[in-house]
């Protein structure tokens, strides 16, 4: 499947910025589930300061804002082809260590939830308790925009029963690695069937099995990605793998304003 993919996140203040910098993972890769044909990363307002290929293989960009504009805006575009791999997206590669992805992270501690969870899941191959895990953690957690942040760990999220796909695949890293399964998270797009406009990039979780390599998991929508996904990032939680993160300083008040539309 070929998609075309266009991502603009627009900042708008009150006042001239002291100083602020963003870090942009908005550059997708090649791999065993898609090849770019196409892509392109326009800012307006900012400067690139630095490029580099961080520690989990993720394409970065830093960006440094100070005093006018008042509006800073960046837009990745581009064409992706995509093709069904079951999940599989291939074996690790990059700087950071397999034994990475086994760590807690804040986000990613596991508490009394969680570890009851992972202990129901002791028995069984590798592959079905990983399904079981992904079917189990979206019984419990609905889909609900608003009632979590960026910043709600996964224990929270689960104690709360909702939550959206960052907290989903959260709870099953945190879960998974409780299992001995390196675990890591996904940021990307999806190509929905109801809307080709969307308020935000998705999210999901990849499991390393033995002799498979890294598998995924879309807890949100209770299937291993297809063709209808492209990945941006990954790393350890969220905050590894966040397509635009940042500092500011200064009193402005900020404004963020996001547009994402997906279609074939």
């Amino acid at each position: 499947m070929r998609l075309k993919i266009t991502h603009h996140t627009e900042y708008r203040y009150d006042f001239p910025i002291q100083y602020g910098l963003q870090r942009l993972r908005l550059v997708p890769g090649g791999g065993a589930s898609q090849s770019v044909q196409s892509w392109s990363l326009a800012i307006e307002g900012g400067r690139e300061e630095v490029r580099f290929t961080d520690q989990f293989g993720n394409e970065t960009r830093l960006v440094s804002i100070e005093g006018e504009p008042r509006i800073v805006s960046v837009e990745a575009a581009g064409e992706v082809t995509t093709q069904n791999t079951a999940g599989m997206t291939g074996p690790h590669q990059g700087f950071a260590p397999l034994w990475l992805f086994e760590r807690q992270t804040p986000l990613t501690e596991a508490g009394e939830g969680i570890r009851d969870l992972a202990a129901s899941l002791r028995n069984g191959p590798d592959i079905e308790r990983l399904h079981r895990l992904m079917n189990a953690i979206g019984e419990r957690v609905v889909y609900t925009a608003g009632v979590t942040d960026a910043a709600t760990p996964a224990e929270a999220a689960l104690a709360l029963k909702s939550g959206v796909c960052q907290d989903h695949a959260h709870i099953f890293i945190a879960a998974a690695r409780l299992m001995g399964f390196p675990a890591r998270y996904v940021s990307g797009y999806l190509m929905m069937d109801a809307a080709t406009e969307q308020a935000a990039s998705h999210a999901w979780a990849e499991a390393h099995v033995t002799a498979l390599g890294w598998v995924a998991f879309d807890v949100a929508n209770g299937i291993s990605p297809d063709e209808r996904y492209v990945r941006l990032a990954t790393g350890r939680d969220y905050r590894d793998a966040a397509p635009v993160s940042g500092i500011r300083l200064g009193q402005a008040a900020e404004e963020l304003a996001v547009r994402i539309t997906v279609e074939q």
